[in-house]
């Protein structure tokens, strides 16, 4: 029975698909839902907006005895100078040094402004071109910096429990980080939670962004809200382009504003850029609980063994551990990536990695605790025989360094 129940959840929908198909639905639930609220607060203003503009028109034509078709085309006109970035007052220009600078920065980076755009051919030809290893080398680097703030991060919470643990009793008052860590049970197998890196990378991003606004606010004469609006839709790559900074001709301290402005953007995107990262794998979590739900309750068996974990992974639902006791050499298969990880401790992807390589569990246990102490990190033999073993992009960085989460932290 539990062997049919087992088949019956797997085929033809396995948890990989069913994750993404959950999430799917999930994610146009919440885009019907954000497009139904922001029709209801938006449409009332453009449709005012609208009746004002049509009053303001036909008074205009009326009192200079001007024909609405030739005002519309001298509209148009003026609509054609502002897309190619005329002003009626003096802006900086936009293709000197410094503005295309700031231009290539937002293709590189997604962000996308639009308030400059290339007008000839070649211009055209060439953003294609450039932005297609821009955008992947700049996506590459915030992978990078990921890695590095997590491990950063990794490194500080371990300082913190180990102190907390000194002062506890727990841990030898001469107790230094090196191999005989190894020899202390409660530092083995610790790992930093991902809501806790969650919670450090919010509270950095909103500290950022207050003091972006603030220096927004004070320079470009903006109110403090529509500060933060731009440093949210600038940071998160979103890029309307309604709110532009270090647009005007001329700034008191400009060079100062300009460097503080790219300062700021750059480590704006690089952090909002890591917490995206972060609440998609708490995003995940909460898929993996519903998919727990919808698992199958028909065999009693299963819900027995399922009983039995003590942990849940933060990337896959639960699979059953076997019941018999496993060596640390893993010469099996498994039939998914959950017991593997589970078996490892740690949120690392193990369907690559365990299937086709017979990884030592032992060393993967160590990798992110070797992080967290500065040990250089051993990767085994057999994992360079497959380049996508550890997994691909940021989801894989944050797999490699931080725990599970389970209902039992």
């Amino acid at each position: 029975a539990a062997g049919s129940c087992r088949r019956r959840r797997l085929a033809p929908l396995n948890e990989d698909n069913g994750r993404f198909l959950l999430l799917a639905a999930l994610i146009a639930a919440y885009l019907s839902a954000g497009a139904t609220v922001f029709s209801a607060l938006e449409s009332p203003s453009e449709a005012a907006a609208q009746l004002r503009w049509n009053r303001t028109l036909h008074n205009f034509s009326r009192i200079f005895n001007i024909s609405l078709p030739e005002l519309r085309a001298f509209l148009r006109s003026y609509e054609a100078a502002m897309a190619a970035g005329i002003r009626v007052d003096a802006l900086r220009p936009r293709w000197d040094f410094p503005g295309a600078f700031y231009f290539v920065g937002t293709v590189v980076s997604t962000i996308g402004f639009g308030m400059t755009t290339p007008a000839t051919v070649a211009g055209k030809v060439f953003l294609i071109i450039y932005g297609l290893f821009g955008c992947a080398g700049t996506i590459l680097f915030f992978n990078l910096f990921l890695e590095r703030i997590i491990s950063l991060l990794a490194f500080i919470m371990k300082a913190c429990h180990e102190r907390q643990l000194r002062r506890s009793g727990l841990l030898p008052p001469n107790f230094r980080r090196g191999p005989a860590m190894s020899g202390v049970g409660s530092l083995v197998g610790w790992k930093p939670s991902v809501y806790h890196v969650m919670l450090i990378l919010g509270i950095f991003a909103i500290t950022l962004s207050c003091c972006a606004s603030a220096m927004y606010t004070a320079v470009e004469g903006w109110n403090y809200v529509d500060s933060l609006y731009y440093c949210f839709v600038t940071f998160s790559t979103i890029g309307f382009g309604d709110l532009v900074s270090s647009q005007n001709a001329a700034y008191q301290n400009q060079g100062l504003y300009r460097f503080g402005n790219f300062i700021f953007i750059l480590m704006g995107v690089c952090c909002i850029y890591s917490l995206f990262n972060v609440i998609s794998i708490v995003i995940k979590q909460v898929l993996n609980w519903v998919l727990k739900k919808f698992e199958c309750r028909c065999c009693p068996k299963c819900h027995k063994s399922s009983a039995r974990l003590g942990r849940r992974n933060a990337i896959t639902p639960g699979a059953r551990l076997r019941r018999h006791n496993i060596s640390m050499d893993a010469d099996g298969q498994y039939d998914s990536d959950t017991e593997g990880r589970r078996l490892s401790g740690e949120m690392i992807s193990m369907r690559e990695l365990t299937a086709s390589n017979k990884v030592s569990l032992a060393i993967l246990q160590k990798q992110l605790s070797e992080t967290a102490n500065g040990y250089p990190r051993n990767v085994c033999t057999n994992t360079r025989q497959n380049g996508f073993s550890a997994g691909v992009g940021a989801l894989a960085i944050m797999n490699n360094r931080l725990a599970e989460t389970s209902d039992s932290r």
